[in-house]
């Protein structure tokens, strides 16, 4: 449940798109870090009281490192500006039936513009559609695909197994030049658009945002049991068949690392030998990046021969694949790990972005 807490704002500190972090002063003294979305709450300023949501952050949960701002209650922000039609703003609710459910525009609704290119379109034309389990193989995709095409127009489809705004992700932050636009889907919100379903998103990516390939993967701080079905990257499979469903052709990105510290995650993960081997229904590329290290490769080869019957397992060569990994726009990091510490991870990710590219030839 929510732990509650209230305090005093006493200095702003980073910034990017969609945040602010703060730092805030309990009754007591005790000083927290929080986390301020200001299209939901307003602008927080120093002196400001705020009410928190401080439960991720005294829990010590991996990303959820902030207590989050759920309200300045001495100087809430104005209404939003009134339409002469109530849905004419839209009618799109997110995180629906929480205290902070925002009421959006659906790219496919009848006041949005993209209407009628979106009320006749039935597939994305042969799209890639590149799927990976965790937040922290965005980049990495991305410069896969930049490193063989690099005017290659690519849009995020932001899934909400993991943070619910889009605004949560210095890392999606710092790659807005690098991306022609971001679908958030599902519960997710904040993106350049916004969609009810992964199929709209799809659909918006390809006929509203132009893109040639689509990458498919929730925001930061998925969500996991330790159990074999308990995980939020299940959605994985889903993509891959919503991608089939749409004509696409899905890209499965595979999570393998020889650094993880949890057997289950070493080799290819059992993420990703869930979603794709039993989600999944139907047909995926699944990308086995050349040049791993030999012990690991031949756990990868072994992990993934079961299947080779229901998935097309390709090799990809990675030449250049380091070079382009270590020009990213952004910092690469999974669970603390940096590219040299878990270079088998990002490279399987990169690759998956080069076989993307080359599908657009």
């Amino acid at each position: 449940m929510v732990r509650w807490r209230a305090g005093t704002v006493t200095a702003l500190r980073r910034r990017w798109a969609g945040a602010v972090e703060l730092d805030v002063t309990l009754p007591d003294g005790t000083p927290m870090r929080a986390l301020a979305y200001p299209a939901l709450v307003g602008e927080p300023e120093p002196g400001d009281r705020v009410l928190l949501n401080a439960g991720a952050l005294l829990m010590g949960l991996g990303t959820g490192g902030y207590a989050l701002v759920v309200a300045l209650p001495d100087r809430l922000p104005a209404d939003p500006p009134q339409a002469q039609d109530t849905r004419d703003a839209g009618h799109l609710v997110k995180a629906r039936y929480t205290p902070l459910q925002p009421i959006l525009l659906g790219v496919d609704e009848e006041a949005s513009p993209h209407r009628p290119v979106l009320e006749t379109a039935e597939d994305v034309a042969g799209m890639p559609v590149v799927t990976a389990d965790l937040h922290s193989a965005l980049p990495a995709i991305l410069a896969g695909v930049r490193a063989d095409a690099p005017d290659a127009r690519v849009a995020y489809v932001l899934t909400d197994g993991g943070a619910l705004p889009a605004w949560f992700s210095r890392t999606l932050a710092g790659l807005r030049e690098d991306l022609v636009g971001t679908v958030s889907v599902g519960q997710a919100f904040g993106g350049d658009l916004e969609a009810s379903t992964l199929h709209v998103g799809l659909l918006a990516a390809r006929h509203v945002l132009h893109a040639d390939v689509a990458i498919v993967a929730q925001g930061p701080g998925n969500l996991g049991t330790g159990t074999r079905w308990g995980f939020s990257g299940v959605a994985v499979g889903e993509a891959v068949n919503a991608a089939a469903a749409l004509g696409g052709r899905p890209v499965g990105s595979l999570r393998i690392s020889a650094a993880d510290p949890r057997p289950r995650h070493r080799g290819v993960s059992h993420h990703s030998l869930t979603a794709y081997g039993r989600v999944a229904l139907a047909r995926a590329e699944l990308v086995v990046p050349d040049g791993l290290d030999p012990a690991l490769a031949a756990q990868v080869d072994a992990a993934l021969a079961p299947l080779a019957g229901r998935h097309a397992v390709v090799r990809v060569p990675t030449d250049g694949l380091d070079a382009a990994l270590r020009r990213a726009a952004v910092p690469l990091s999974t669970m603390g790990r940096g590219l040299d510490a878990d270079h088998g991870y990002f490279l399987s990710a990169a690759a998956a972005g080069r076989h993307a590219a080359h599908l657009l030839a």
